[in-house]
């Protein structure tokens, strides 16, 4: 059955990851299908659904959270690619980095960096 919940979560998971958003789902699906159903009704449409912060803004919360990690290199090329879509410039992306650099440190940045010049060669101009 599927609740208000998951269909909002597919909405904004949509609209925020656009055509990659079923590769995500798609990649778990067979493995972990409980881990997509939570991911889709709870993070996308629970914690995303939220008022307060537009996508744009968690976005740029996600991109400094996923850094600050410091290994989740897959998870950050899937949110430099949301950030795009919900609007970031690669120059915004590269602002955010930049001011982690004396909260979390120099070579989680320089490979967030990395990563970001990954995303942006493979997204057409």
């Amino acid at each position: 059955m599927t609740t208000d919940k998951h269909r909002l979560g597919l909405e904004n998971l949509m609209k925020i990851d656009g055509v990659a958003a079923q590769t995500v789902v798609d990649s778990l699906g067979d493995i972990a299908p409980g881990l997509v159903d939570y991911m889709i009704e709870c993070v996308f449409g629970t914690i995303y659904a939220r008022e307060g912060l537009s996508f744009r803004e968690r976005e740029i919360v996600t991109l400094s959270s996923m850094l600050s990690q410091g290994d989740t290199h897959p998870q950050l090329i899937v949110h430099i690619h949301a950030a795009l879509n919900v609007g970031l410039t690669k120059e915004e992306i590269i602002e955010v980095f930049i001011q982690c650099v004396p909260f979390v440190g120099l070579p989680k940045v320089l490979n967030a960096i990395t990563t970001a010049r990954e995303v942006f060669e493979s997204r057409p101009v």
